[in-house]
């Protein structure tokens, strides 16, 4: 006979034991884990790793085994040199935690000292790195890395959480390579069991001064057929197997010699609520501000990129070959010497459902939007905002296409204002049959293409981008659907013709 023990009575068992129902339940959720410090100006006589005795050097941190729970705090106020290459992982219940402990306003600093990592996070997982002062700056030149994740025939590794660190003067090589040169590097490498990332957290950093990447992720299990021959099979073999859960917000990169953000070999990543300020600086190779390659389903929205260096690429936002279904929206793009928006497929590669709406572009140069050859299907630009006061583009769009033998373009650019003070430029550079306009408006700017439904008087367009009273924008887009719900303002896109233009509101007096 089986017999029933109510709530009560188990609870006053375990009282009598001296041990409560809910102490039981917080015991078994979790773990307490232990605790390490590190102090890099203490005496070494002694050092066990406890507060009282605290390890000295990175080499000492990195010997024990982490498990659940447990935590490696470095004293704020000092310097430690070389890297830190922990071992084992935490649990979803309890992460492995690296931060900081103690008082001033002085962080916790990882001087890498030329070292390839300062921080090296290989075949682990549940892992919170953050509030930690990184950077490596001795011996320039060579592959260099402030943070490097690493999975190598790993399988899924999940649950990591990069915060609060304030990372910079890591002065790497031009290198665009799987092993570096980053602020932070996101790397799976091998070729036996495919291996990916799912629960990525990249949020409130400080990246600053920086050769060559500001957060740059790379993968050898990428291959697939839309990526032709754009990257040689030899050296990323695997089949696509992508990152998932990863979101990368609310960060500050400036000053870096390539590009800000790089996404590559992701499905379902979000980028967001990121300032870029200065990239394109110091390389002599192509870069842009947040781009994607060989990915699915990105959403990059409500960042703030400027200060694009040249022409090569320079511009703000680029989906590049194999990006398939990337949506940018809400983002506020200027002064980038390169440009707004690269489409580039090349090698066989395709790019493919592509959308950039209610965004807006202020003196962006060069280009507002560029092609390169090779495939670019369904791709819409819609309901942008672009006005030029100082610079004036040499082209609106530059169509580097190939022959048409080998290019197929479908490209539609609908509801958008480009207002120009300036005089000359916004030329077309090879457009090809599948670039289409309609319902635009476009002042200050000769217009040498058919664009029904459009307007070339005054749209009004006030410097917050908004627009004035009476604007003859207002009402005037051709209806789109699945258009996101809302505008650059976060106004709601209600039923009915909409506005020309990223501003979804009444015109403003």
């Amino acid at each position: 006979m089986r017999h029933r023990v109510t709530a009560a009575a188990l609870a006053a068992l375990t009282a009598a034991a001296g041990v409560t129902v809910a102490g039981q339940a917080a015991a078994q959720a979790a773990p307490i884990g232990r605790t390490f410090h590190v102090d890099c100006s203490a005496d070494p006589a002694g050092a066990t790793g406890s507060k009282a005795h605290p390890w000295t050097t990175l080499a000492e941190a990195g010997v024990p085994t982490y498990g659940p729970g447990d935590r490696l705090l470095f004293k704020r106020g000092t310097t430690c040199t070389g890297t830190l290459a922990p071992q084992g992982e935490g649990s979803a219940r309890a992460p492995f935690t690296i931060a900081d402990y103690g008082s001033g306003e002085a962080r916790a600093k990882l001087d890498g000292a030329g070292a390839h990592d300062v921080v090296l996070l290989s075949n682990t997982q549940y892992v919170h790195l953050g509030d930690l002062e990184i950077t490596n700056a001795a011996a320039p030149g060579s592959e260099r890395n402030g943070v490097r994740l690493r999975l190598t025939d790993y399988g899924t590794a999940r649950g990591f959480k990069l915060s609060g660190l304030y990372i910079h003067d890591v002065r790497g090589g031009d290198y665009k390579t799987v092993s570096g040169s980053s602020a932070i590097q996101i790397a799976v490498e091998g070729k036996a069991k495919p291996s990916a990332y799912d629960g990525l957290d990249i949020s409130h950093n400080r990246i600053e001064d920086v050769d060559r990447e500001g957060i740059y992720f790379k993968s050898t299990f990428s291959k697939r057929d839309l990526v032709g021959q754009q990257q040689d099979p030899n050296v990323y073999p695997g089949e696509w197997t992508p990152s998932t859960g990863v979101r990368i917000h609310h960060n500050t990169l400036k000053s870096l010699a390539g590009d800000g953000m790089k996404l590559d070999t992701t499905s379902g990543a979000r980028v967001d609520h990121n300032r870029v300020d200065g990239f394109q600086l110091r390389s002599p190779s192509a870069n842009a501000g947040i781009w994607t390659f060989n990915t699915d389903d990105t959403t990059i929205e409500y960042n703030e990129v400027s200060g694009g260096g040249n022409t090569h690429d320079g511009m703000s936002f680029d989906a590049d070959g194999a990006s398939q279904n990337t949506v940018f929206q809400y983002n506020y793009s200027h002064d980038n010497t390169g440009g707004f928006l690269l489409i580039c497929p090349y090698s066989g590669a395709k790019t493919i459902g592509t959308v950039a709406r209610y965004n807006v572009s202020r003196n962006d140069g060069a280009r507002l939007i560029q092609n390169c050859w090779g495939p670019i299907l369904d791709t819409q630009i819609y309901n942008n905002t672009f006005h030029n006061k100082e610079k004036v583009p040499g082209y609106l769009v530059q169509d580097d296409a190939g022959s048409p033998a080998t290019t197929q373009h479908e490209l539609s650019i609908r509801n958008n204002i480009f207002v120009s003070e300036g005089t000359g430029g916004y030329a077309f550079k090879n457009p090809t049959p599948g670039l289409s306009f309609d319902h635009n408006a476009f002042h200050g700017i000769e217009m040498a293409r058919p664009n029904p439904g459009g307007i070339t008087e005054d749209p009004k367009l006030r410097d917050d981008f908004r627009l004035g009273e009476g604007s003859p924008a207002l009402a005037a887009g051709a209806v789109i659907e699945n258009n996101g719900g809302k505008d650059w303002f976060g106004n709601e896109l209600k039923p009915g013709t909409p506005n020309i233009g990223a501003y979804a509101g009444r015109g403003v007096k």
